[in-house]
């Protein structure tokens, strides 16, 4: 049986959560591999409405196994507190039903501070971060020193592993001006919230191991988008992990062998929370007119997105870097009644055209996009299934999308409705 990864191909919210929902109808186990409660995604089943943030989206499936893989920073709290949000909405959440990888680090209340404090200490400067804790916890993951989601749950040398994180953070700290944290107090609390989580904690390797060799149906769910890691990505406006397919094995414990097929998901023009640079960015009505029309704002954050017309450059590149077989594309009906439309086809730098954003952050903020404008459409595709349902100008749009990207469109995407959905080629398919 086949198995997918799915990853976001521009700068995050490109629409996962409904093309992640939509294949783990057909999926066995849905894994997150990265990042942490800092992204979210919204689902929409039947009249029910889900915003997830670490929890994998199958969980919202019956007998579908959600997995939280080693990959992924677990803020113990935020994930007890999302569970008993679903439970209180008649969900069943159950060691069967999720899994939550023993050897993945934690969030703890002095990287959000810390996170926090570095954010308002740069000034100008800030990269943009949501102040989730998120960098700060990859740090200590590199640095040795983080206590991981086994240790709470065998708390045996806790604390000892907790001061030996507080000696660098308290001293960051009390550099910046601010009072330490003591340990006593949050080695207590790590221990109740282990007790919690002690039931759905397990070797995801293991399980996924087991999976595989049953023929299982295996999902993996990435978070964030491929210009948003911290290896390729607009550099230092980034997110502290890495979102491209690769990661996917490396974040659960599997083998590269294990994946079949890489989804990335692009939206039909292009959002971007926060700062960095964003080539194709529309500071004009129809900028705005992007953003009310797709209610451009963070799931978590609730921040509004900065909107731009679609930049095959950049799609075209994260199929290159991601290793992305096929595209899911999102939003084409937010697109609906506008007369004309511009693609980003390649960029001008100090005089010369190139066809990719360069690594320089340098350089990339000094860009200028190069456009080729298409014919836009009246009638809507809210709604649509089915290529008869679509306008011909729409279809020639993602035909020149497909040959700019130099991938092809699988999966088209028209509201948020789970169901509608066109499908060209199956991902799951042998």
């Amino acid at each position: 049986m086949a198995n997918v990864v799915v990853v976001g191909s521009q700068w995050g919210d490109e629409g996962k959560g409904k093309v992640v929902d939509w294949l783990s109808s057909r999926a066995d186990v849905v894994v997150r591999f990265q990042g942490g409660h800092n992204a979210g995604h919204t689902l929409v089943v039947g009249n029910e409405t889900y915003k997830l943030s670490l929890l994998p989206s199958g969980v919202v499936r019956p007998g579908t196994l959600g997995v939280v893989g080693n990959g992924v920073v677990v803020n113990p709290w935020a994930l007890v507190e999302e569970i008993d949000h679903l439970t209180a909405r008649g969900l069943s959440v159950t060691p069967e039903t999720l899994c939550v990888a023993e050897n993945a680090p934690l969030i703890l209340p002095p990287h959000q501070h810390l996170d926090g404090v570095r954010e308002e200490a740069r000034g100008k400067a800030a990269i943009g971060t949501t102040g989730k804790g998120i960098g700060p916890a990859y740090e200590d993951k590199v640095a040795r020193r983080a206590v991981r989601v086994g240790d709470i749950v065998a708390p045996d040398g806790l604390e000892d592993q907790v001061e030996q994180l507080l000696f660098h953070h308290n001293a960051l700290l009390k550099g910046l001006g601010y009072a330490g944290w003591e340990a006593g107090p949050l080695v207590e609390s790590l221990k109740a919230v282990g007790e919690r989580l002690a039931p759905f904690v397990d070797s995801v390797w293991r399980r996924l191991d087991a999976a595989r060799r049953a023929g299982r149906r295996i999902l993996f769910e990435g978070a964030q988008g491929m210009l948003l890691d911290v290896d390729h990505g607009t550099y230092p406006y980034v997110t502290s992990s890495n979102t491209v397919a690769g990661q996917a094995v490396t974040g659960s414990g599997t083998g590269p062998g294990t994946v079949d097929f890489v989804l990335g998901i692009a939206k039909a023009y292009t959002t971007r929370v926060g700062g960095g640079p964003f080539p194709t960015e529309l500071d004009d009505a129809v900028g705005q007119h992007l953003g009310e029309r797709g209610a451009e704002f963070g799931t978590v954050t609730g921040r509004s997105r900065r909107c731009g017309w679609f930049d095959a450059a950049l799609v075209r590149q994260a199929v290159k870097v991601a290793g992305i077989d096929g595209i899911a594309l999102t939003k084409l009906d937010v697109l609906d009644g506008l007369d004309s439309l511009k693609v980003c086809t390649g960029y001008r730098l100090d005089g010369d055209i190139i066809d990719h954003l360069p690594a320089s952050a340098r350089a990339q903020a000094r860009v200028e996009p190069v456009h080729e404008t298409l014919e836009g459409w009246q009638a809507s595709t809210e709604g649509a299934r089915s290529w008869a349902d679509l306008p011909a100008t729409a279809v020639k749009y993602i035909r020149r999308i497909e040959e700019l990207i130099e991938c092809p469109v699988t999966l088209l995407s028209t509201s948020p409705e789970r169901d509608d959905t066109i499908l060209m080629t199956d991902p799951f398919a042998d």
